[in-house]
């Protein structure tokens, strides 16, 4: 791999990872809100799933690949994780 290469793998791995961490403290966040507040506690799992469709897309804008692809779908993770757990 050429340094140039490299440096877009250290860069996008990085960022991804960086929004992943305050995707997943969005959710974090909504577990420990008053269990009575269902809408806040939902609207912050949502907010998290947003950060996280960003961050895939940073990670694709990053190597220069079509910002709307399937991978984006990736992005809903935090918020499919955080529905289970604030719903049950």
């Amino acid at each position: 791999m050429s340094l140039g290469q490299v440096q877009r793998w250290v860069l996008s791995t990085l960022t991804v990872f960086t929004i992943l961490h305050m995707s997943g403290g969005l959710v974090l966040a909504a577990l420990v809100l008053d269990k009575t507040d269902v809408v806040g506690r939902v609207g912050l799992v949502i907010i998290a799933g947003l950060f996280g469709v960003v961050a895939i897309a940073a990670g694709l804008a990053i190597h220069k690949h079509r910002i709307l692809s399937p991978w984006l779908l990736l992005g809903f993770i935090p918020t499919a994780i955080g529905l289970y757990f604030v719903l049950r």
